[in-house]
């Protein structure tokens, strides 16, 4: 709250806990949030805009904030490091094949298990957004060739092709790691379920920092369980927490992390200087960054 008081003083700023947040509601103008229950957007008669801390807007799809006419923005853009390095280090894992390593230590089992290389491998990185071009340029910077995939079919100069959503197949084909960071949409909904996860390769990796909705887990665990793909690293899942008994925690070839890929140290501080360099736009009358496309879903 200081430094968003000390960066615009003639601004009101309140800072309180959700559930102290009701009799501020209707004075409010602005909003820097997570998530915004209908009960707010009706109580907040003069509100204008909504800043979000996250850069996914999933979580507001169909409600009274969504079907209205606030201005909504994110903090994309603030987790493309931190999420790269998670998936890099997942990639070099399975191309070394730390992950059994680890296995064999917990069983006090000495087991020279010889990994591969990752550099001449291939990467599909379905989703060239902020962190889908930074896990493309850390990729490429480890040896490694990137086909990436975007809605609009744009060159990546850490792509060594970009195909749209109609090249889905092909790439899924011809990578040795997929990595999904798309957002979660209606039309990525389950985008990559049984029929998609026949087109990888036998050895194949897939990776998911996107939302766990993009993926049919059901599928997943099939594939994994008959060696139709040789493993996966999941960040995010259909259910949050992910279930005691769901069967990824005990896969031998699955890495679980729990949906931390793009949290880091100083997070809190990258979400405010996104919103105070909006706050200062919004003021002087000008566009703001990352405004969110409800049409496009994100």
């Amino acid at each position: 709250m200081e430094r968003i008081q000390s960066a615009h003083p003639r601004v009101e700023v309140r800072a309180v806990r959700r559930e102290e947040v009701e009799p501020h509601l209707p004075d409010a103008e602005v909003l820097l949030t997570w998530a915004v229950p209908d009960s707010w957007v009706r109580q907040a008669e003069r509100l204008r805009w909504v800043h979000v801390s996250s850069a996914g807007v999933d979580h507001l799809w169909g409600g009274a904030l969504w079907t209205s006419a606030v201005l909504l923005t994110n903090s994309r853009g603030i987790h493309a490091g931190p999420m790269a390095e998670h998936v890099v280090g997942w990639l070099l894992m399975f191309a070394r094949n730390l992950h059994n390593h680890l296995h064999h230590q917990r069983e006090r089992r000495w087991e020279k298990d010889v990994g591969g290389v990752f550099a001449g491998s291939t990467v599909g990185v379905v989703g060239l957004g902020a962190v889908g071009e930074e896990v493309a340029r850390l990729s490429k910077a480890l040896g490694a060739r990137v086909v990436g995939l975007r809605r609009r079919v744009r060159p990546s100069p850490y792509a060594d092709r970009v195909v749209g959503p109609e090249g889905l197949q092909e790439l899924l084909e011809e990578s040795d790691y997929v990595v999904l960071t798309v957002p979660l949409v209606p039309s990525t909904q389950r985008w990559i379920g049984a029929r998609e996860l026949s087109w990888m390769k036998p050895h194949a990796v897939l990776v998911n920092v996107a939302r766990g909705g993009v993926v049919d887990e059901e599928a997943l665990v099939a594939a994994l369980r008959e060696g139709r793909l040789r493993g996966a690293a999941l960040d995010t899942f259909e259910t949050e927490p992910l279930p005691p008994a769901s069967p990824l925690w005990d896969l031998p070839n699955v890495l679980v992390s729990p949906h931390v890929a793009g949290n880091f140290p100083g997070y809190v501080d990258a979400v405010v200087d996104v919103f105070c360099d909006n706050l200062r736009r919004y003021l002087a009358g000008e566009p703001l960054r990352n405004v969110v496309d409800r049409q496009a879903g994100y």
